[in-house]
């Protein structure tokens, strides 16, 4: 079977730094930090007070009252996202077939949100089961996807990838193999995150996960700096509509940047760490690249996972030095979450557009708030610190791990015809 082409022909994004790809992009290559003290819950009593938070967001920009209503915050964010995607990527639902349209989308966790309001307003009662009735629909992970397919009647494939902090990529790894085999045409694919609530916070803090830089939020996401003390939580959404090339050439779509490769692993390891040695990680990026059918040699940039934690940021590192040798220092590299925190289930998405418009623009976004460099990190690697560089990008690797061990990653490149 001759494999397909997939090109992005559409993006779409509501992230703490721009409510759209391009107030996104623009505050990706002016270094702007997304992260404040967190204004959706009073968070006074908890260890970490601070978050990337989504700004200035109304639904009912995007669905009436009683719609929204219905859905948990993480469903609204990819109903934002995926309205800007399908606008981009010029999409007429009523000259297409619906049948070969689908949705495939990604979360780590999904209703959270809704979940701790429905439990603490039941925990207030006298035991009485009082529960709203869209509580387990409002909840279920799957309601994404779900809520984008009936919004615009597509009735191909439709399921959610959930891998925690790897399900976006997943996702679209998951899209990229239904169009590339010929089983569909377009898919809308990403992931959507809302997890900036009591139990959000609290659990991680709970885990040491989270980074207490509560004097200064802004320059609390320190990846690969030596004073790194955790995650900073950002929540949000990114759609990427990709469609085969034949598909997209046929109805004159403007095309982005080429998917070309996806690579998944397991780190065998932990709940929670990464395999020290970045085993999994490497594994993930040399197939990828193998499924790509390119050389090490090929790769300009990478969007690395990059959290800020003491222990994922060296052992991701690793793996980069070992599997592309003297090339690494030829990379330029940088962690997008310095600036928007960590969209766990959504991260794959945000920063696969990132490195869909580093292909696009060449340019690389910074990784910000740089002060002191680790010794345990290889300070000869290029992790475009503080400032975004020009540079030709002529294929971008994402990278995105999460906790179980599941490791994925995707790789673009420029469309050339």
């Amino acid at each position: 079977m001759e494999l397909k082409r997939v090109v992005v022909t559409g993006l779409g994004a509501l992230t703490p730094i721009g409510n759209s790809v391009s107030e996104y992009w623009d505050g990706l290559i002016n270094g702007v930090s997304g992260a404040a003290p967190i204004t959706h819950f009073d968070a006074s009593k908890f260890k970490t007070q601070f978050a990337c938070e989504v700004k200035g967001f109304d639904p009912h920009v995007y669905m009436d009252r009683k719609e929204a209503r219905k859905m948990d915050p993480f469903v609204q964010y990819a109903i934002a996202s995926t309205d800007e995607a399908v606008k981009d990527a010029g999409l007429d639902f009523d000259k297409l077939d619906r049948t070969r349209i689908g949705v495939i989308w990604g979360s780590g966790i999904g209703g959270l949100t809704t979940f701790t309001e429905e439990v603490a307003q039941f925990s207030k009662g006298d035991g009485t089961p009082r529960f709203n009735p869209f509580f387990i629909p409002k909840m279920l992970i799957d309601l994404a996807p779900g809520h984008i397919s009936m919004r615009h009647g597509l009735q191909g494939p439709n399921f959610s990838s959930v891998s925690a902090c790897a399900s976006a990529t997943n996702a679209m790894i998951d899209a990229f193999t239904y169009i590339r085999s010929g089983r569909s045409d377009i898919i809308i694919s990403g992931g959507s995150e809302a997890t900036i609530n009591e139990a959000g916070i609290g659990g991680f803090n709970a885990m040491h996960a989270l980074s207490t830089r509560n004097d200064d939020p802004k320059t609390a996401s320190r990846p690969f700096d030596k004073d790194r003390d955790g995650f900073v939580s950002g929540e949000g959404s990114g759609a990427i509509v990709l469609e085969s090339l034949e598909h997209a050439l046929a109805r004159g779509a403007k095309i982005y940047a080429e998917v070309v490769g996806g690579g998944m692993s397991a780190d065998a390891y932990h709940i929670t760490a990464s395999h020290p040695e970045g085993l999994g990680a490497k594994l993930a990026m040399t197939m990828a690249i193998k499924d790509a059918g390119m050389d090490f040699s090929d790769i300009d940039y990478i969007n690395v996972h990059g959290t800020s934690t003491p222990v994922g940021d060296v052992s991701e590192t690793k793996a980069i030095v070992d599997l592309f040798g003297e090339h690494a220092y030829n990379l330029n590299i940088s962690s997008t979450k310095s600036m928007t925190g960590h969209l766990l289930g959504a991260a794959g998405a945000v920063e696969a557009i990132a490195s869909i418009l580093a292909v696009k623009n060449d340019i690389v976004p910074p990784t910000i708030n740089h002060f002191t460099d680790d010794p345990e990190i290889d300070s000869k690697l290029n992790f475009t610190f503080n400032t975004a560089q020009k540079r030709v990008v002529n294929a971008a690797l994402s990278n995105t791990f999460g906790f179980g061990g599941h490791n994925a990653t995707i790789i673009v490149k420029k469309y050339n015809g």
